[in-house]
């Protein structure tokens, strides 16, 4: 019985990749009719890959989180916001493995003038966990429903191993997307 389905199996998932084979071939073919432009082409192949690739190809690692400790104040911390060009960051207890929320750039901007007043728990919104073993094209889709564009990313222990955007999953459809902070980047690296 066991034996059925294994062969059964093998022979969908050779059927499946045989299929991606064959459109992959066909889509060249296009390309080489003119009937797809090479950014049209690369989309496609970039959806196509999608599919395969994890959470843990493509996110930002632990060491390179931007991260806000909530004991912090926002004097302490509303330079560093400005500066990393960054529009979400995690906020953590005592280290990078106890995110307790995430902290929108934009919730800040009332407490500018009146810092007094500002307490992080008010304007924390709930993290988004995920493992890293996660396919990107489910990610997304969850991006999508969810109305989130953050994940923290975990190990299978549970551990912070990074985290992803949406950006990130849909770059590796479209290719890279210059922002107007990435384009000021380019500018003072000439």
């Amino acid at each position: 019985m066991l034996a059925k389905i294994k062969e059964k199996l093998v022979k969908k998932l050779s059927k499946d990749l045989l299929n991606k084979s064959y459109l992959i071939k066909q889509l060249k073919e296009y390309k080489s009719y003119k009937i797809l432009d090479n950014e049209l082409y690369s989309m496609i192949l970039g959806v196509l890959r999608v599919q395969e690739m994890r959470v843990r190809d493509i996110m930002i690692p632990r060491s390179e989180m931007v991260i806000i400790e909530k004991d912090s104040h926002i004097e302490n911390f509303l330079p560093m916001i400005i500066k990393s060009t960054h529009s979400r960051f995690p906020v953590i207890l005592d280290n990078k493995d106890e995110v307790i929320g995430i902290l929108l750039a934009k919730d800040i901007l009332p407490y500018a003038n009146n810092t007094d007043d500002f307490k992080i728990d008010d304007i924390l919104r709930p993290a988004v966990i995920i493992p890293e073993s996660k396919r990107l094209n489910v990610l997304l889709k969850e991006f999508k429903t969810g109305r989130n564009h953050l994940a923290i990313v975990v190990d299978e222990y549970g551990r912070v191993s990074g985290l992803v955007t949406i950006e990130d999953v849909l770059e590796q459809i479209v290719g890279d997307i210059t922002d107007e902070h990435d384009f000021k980047k380019i500018i003072l690296q000439l």
